[in-house]
Formats: C-alpha cells, sequence, structure tokens
C-alpha cells in the first residue's frame, strides 16, 4: 500500500484493495519480466494484487517469499 500510495501521490487511506487472486507465475520474473534480466526457470506461487485510487488501478505481482512488483498501471 506504501509503494501504491507514493506512486499515486495519495494517502494510504484513500486506497482500496480491488481483488487479490492467486497465481503460479512460469518463472521467477512473476509475469512481469524486464529487458535484459535472466529469470529462474520455476514455477513461483503468489497473487495478483490489484489496487485503486485517485482513479488509478494498479497491478501488482507477488511472490510468497515477499517479493512484489508494480507491474503496471491501467
Amino acid at each position: 500500500m506504501r509503494d501504491a500510495a507514493a506512486h499515486l501521490g495519495v494517502s494510504q487511506a484513500t486506497l482500496k484493495v480491488d481483488q487479490v487472486e492467486p497465481r503460479q507465475w512460469g518463472d521467477s520474473s512473476l509475469g512481469c519480466p524486464k529487458p535484459g534480466l535472466m529469470y529462474s526457470q520455476v514455477v513461483t506461487p503468489g497473487f495478483v494484487v490489484i489496487i485503486s485510487g485517485a482513479g488509478n488501478q494498479l497491478e501488482y505481482h507477488a511472490d510468497t517469499r515477499g517479493q512484489v512488483v508494480l507491474c503496471q498501471e491501467r
């Protein structure tokens, strides 16, 4: 929530978690590979988390060990 608030420039209190869905990522990029980086080719359990605020939705991808990445803004 802190990252979403900072990214959108709003208070955490104005944010809403719209969706949390379990997901099996095909590799350690959590479905958000960055060009030029290599990732472990291992199925990685985790979640898709959709957070909304300030008229935007942010899609975060996470694994079960605490790694969280902002994948896209809608």
